[in-house]
């Protein structure tokens, strides 16, 4: 399967590539770089509420793929299109079931992303949403990891986590997510229409995401480390709620 390019270099090809309607995810400029097309990009980058990062020359340097031609900028485009939340809510009524989303909070892995979104579309998950910031989008590794899934999986992307989840409750959602504090995850009723919330391996699920959950989930550990790898605890989760949802 092939994955097209995702750094694009120049300011010509940076330009060409908003006008396109490429969905960038992040920008790249040399800092104190003024003239009229760097100002263009910046504009249009503002514009489609792409991130933009201010970077030095050797930053610069350094991430490019052409050996330093990149004329002071550097984007980064999504590897697919994504998605929007009500495309996800739309997909789960197509299919005349309760919604069942995954809401990735701060995943910086594109492996733990990636394996994660072939979870989401072999336990029947009807999409996955990530935060616009401190966060991976849908790289080149994203795909390859996702092992085609992502072809298959909508992913939406949004500003505000917290937000989301408040939306979707209108919506009449539940949320649960995980964290070693929580009720043992066999003791609690997963069924209905339900986000599952993962946070990174690092500082798990956010402070402001958890409060607006209304269960927190453990999984049990028998061994002699703490925790395990964010993708295999997203998957045991979801197929916990696989089972319950399974069960007439």
């Amino acid at each position: 399967m092939r994955y097209e390019e995702l750094t694009i270099e120049g300011r010509n090809a940076v330009i060409e590539a908003f006008r396109a309607g490429k969905t960038i995810d992040k920008l790249f400029v040399l800092d104190g770089c003024q003239d009229g097309p760097v100002r263009t990009i910046i504009r249009e980058a503002k514009k489609h509420d792409t991130i933009i990062n201010f970077v030095t020359k050797e930053r610069l340097d350094q991430i490019s793929t052409t050996g330093g031609k990149h004329q002071g900028v550097i984007a980064y485009a999504a590897a697919y299109e994504y998605a929007t939340v009500e495309d996800i809510l739309n997909i789960a009524k197509e299919k005349n079931e309760p919604p069942f989303i995954f809401i990735l909070d701060n995943i910086e892995d594109p492996h733990n992303l990636g394996a994660m979104i072939r979870t989401a579309n072999q336990a029947g998950a009807h999409g996955v949403i990530i935060p616009k910031r401190r966060a991976v989008g849908l790289t080149a590794t994203v795909a390859r990891t996702s092992a085609g899934a992502l072809n298959y999986t909508a992913v939406a992307k949004v500003t505000n986590i917290a937000t989301t989840i408040e939306e979707l409750k209108k919506e009449g959602m539940w949320f649960v997510c995980a964290d070693m504090d929580g009720e043992v995850m066999y003791n609690l009723d997963l069924r209905g229409p339900i986000g599952l919330v993962i946070g990174s391996e690092g500082e798990g699920v956010g402070r402001l995401v958890k409060e607006k959950c209304d269960m927190v989930a453990s999984i049990p550990m028998k061994g002699d480390i703490d925790s395990l790898n964010a993708s295999v605890a997203c998957g045991v989760l979801a197929y916990e709620i696989v089972r319950q949802r399974m069960q007439k």
